[in-house]
């Protein structure tokens, strides 16, 4: 049907000639011209991002999911219900969500792929309701609780593998580092609503004291689970489904409110388009693409190191097990290390929403090695203060120790908790990108099961000396920060293939695509309707 994509019979855009457009000779690398624009002046910009908290909400629930069992610890009547679990048992308690966490691997990206993002969203909404009502039912055992937390787990990290690729796809280009990387930074909110509920609850003496933060676990996950529709579907999963009409009208209505003349969002439309047809065209689209190419090796190496450092760099430590940290050096009130625990999540998120703004005026690389550097020499002095305490007793030994803490997490909120998911996501083509998220997922959960279970053992036989493995892996860290992460700012997800696969990569107006492109628009066929 000639050259036109139509929808209801109206030509959209007219891609090859839009091809021919943005490419101004064979041998040059296309970028696109990436209009500047304010987003809270712009009102489809400003529509779309009042939305995007939609999306937030699926890290606030992880937070709040993952840090729960911290402050559960402090009360007595848990402990009593659950026969006071230590060692490997609480490590068990703990690893359990991160187990159903990894379970969620070979779900999550068919449901993105296959159904789309919206619906993997809603899906994993629904299974942490059902985990969160197991854990509070009457008549409640261990193992009701354990596999309750197992489902909270397997939902959470269905939710989480779609909802920041919704984000990255649906962002303008300008802003999609900004509002990725500050994603996972709202892990921190839900901690703090965990944190912060325990310590409301503390004064009950009976089970009413942990089960009502438990239940609330369900309550973000059931407004996530109707306002998730309120939010377009991801252009480039609506392409993918050819269904083009659609993507682009979205694309119009949100990036250039409404004007589907816009040559930016034409070319947007077509970058998007033309990267997505070569991917199915030239690549396996099975769990092996993802070691195919030097380049997507290389991107799986990069995840798997994010994902390992991410959970065990030292963080693991206080995030489960602050209970026993703050013990050890003498603060044992239930009241005060939920205090503590309280004002640390405050400083962390604080920390964490401030550093994702910067990610596009300093760089991913630089706020990796900042944080890296930063968490290695406050944690070497948090050790030494901890080996004082044990050995003399010091007050003051102590008290620098939460100081410790509180600088540690500091300087890993340079990075970490927002570019673990928003540097991953950006790093991946639109055809691995829903199973390479759901493998930085996967890895976070195997690092913080490995985590969950050493620690605890860690603790109770080495004490303090035990630090000791976490300051050789942050070493460790920084050298592989400094020699292999890859800078990603400034480049469009689709741009962003050249960095990793050179003239491999399947991007519209690289070097020899353009024949390319004519050649599969002769031998396939041309799509009919959106």
């Amino acid at each position: 049907m000639g050259n036109e994509i139509q929808d209801n019979g109206v030509a959209v855009v007219p891609p090859k000639e839009t091809v021919q457009h943005i490419m101004p000779a064979e041998d040059t690398v296309f970028r696109l011209e990436v209009p500047q624009v304010t987003w809270w002046k712009d009102p489809g910009l400003r529509k779309l991002y009042l939305m995007f908290p939609i999306l937030f909400i699926a890290s606030t629930i992880k937070g709040y999911d993952g840090s729960l069992l911290n402050g559960l610890q402090t009360m007595e009547p848990w402990r009593d219900q659950f026969g006071h679990p230590q060692g490997s048992t609480i490590g068990l308690f703990t690893a359990i969500l991160q187990i159903g966490s990894f379970s969620a691997l070979p779900v999550s990206p068919y449901i993105a792929d296959k159904f789309g993002r919206r619906l993997g969203v809603a899906v994993g909404c629904v299974v942490i309701i059902i985990g969160a009502i197991l854990q509070v039912v009457p008549s409640v055992n261990r193992g009701m609780f354990l596999g309750g937390r197992f489902l909270v787990g397997l939902g959470s990290n269905i939710s989480e593998a779609c909802a920041p690729i919704l984000i990255s796809e649906l962002a303008h280009p300008q802003h999609r580092g900004k509002v990725t990387t500050m994603f996972n930074t709202l892990w921190f909110l839900g901690s703090i609503i965990a944190a912060w509920t325990v310590f409301g609850t503390t004064k009950y003496k009976t089970s009413a004291s942990w089960k009502i933060p438990v239940g609330i676990q369900a309550a973000l996950p059931a407004f996530q689970l109707f306002a998730c529709w309120l939010l377009p579907e991801s252009p480039r999963w609506l392409i993918a489904q050819d269904r083009d009409g659609e993507a682009f009208k979205i694309l119009a209505k949100y990036h250039a409110n409404g004007d589907e003349q816009s040559q930016f969002v034409k070319d947007e439309f077509l970058e998007v388009h033309e990267a997505i047809r070569l991917e199915k065209l030239y690549s396996n689209q099975g769990w092996m693409v993802l070691l195919q190419t030097p380049g997507n090796r290389k991107r799986v190496m990069l995840i798997l190191m994010t994902a390992f450092f991410s959970q065990c760099s030292g963080n693991g430590l206080v995030s489960y097990y602050i209970h026993s940290i703050l013990t050890s050096i003498g603060i044992e009130g239930s009241t005060d290390q939920s205090l503590i625990n309280g004002g640390l999540q405050i400083w962390s998120l604080i920390v964490a929403v401030s550093f994702s703004l910067m990610v596009d005026k300093m760089g991913r690389r630089k706020l990796f090695l900042s944080a890296g550097i930063g968490m290695l020499v406050t944690f070497s002095i948090w050790t030494a203060c901890s080996a004082v305490y044990a050995e003399t007793g010091n007050t003051n030994a102590g008290s620098t120790v939460i100081a410790m803490i509180f600088c540690y997490y500091g300087m890993a909120g340079f990075a970490w908790p927002g570019l673990t998911i928003g540097y991953c996501a950006e790093i991946l083509p639109y055809n691995i990108r829903a199973k390479g998220l759901s493998l930085t997922f996967a890895g976070v959960a195997v690092a913080s099961i490995l985590n969950q279970y050493v620690n605890p053992i860690g603790l109770q036989h080495l004490a303090w000396k035990f630090y000791i493995v976490y300051i050789v892996i942050l070493v460790i860290e920084c050298l592989c920060i400094y020699f292999f992460y890859v800078e990603t700012r400034g480049s469009s997800l689709e741009e962003l293939a050249v960095l990793f696969d050179g003239e491999d990569s399947n991007v519209a107006g690289k070097h020899g695509t353009m024949g390319e492109v004519m050649k599969a628009r002769e031998e396939s066929d041309h799509i009919e309707q959106a």
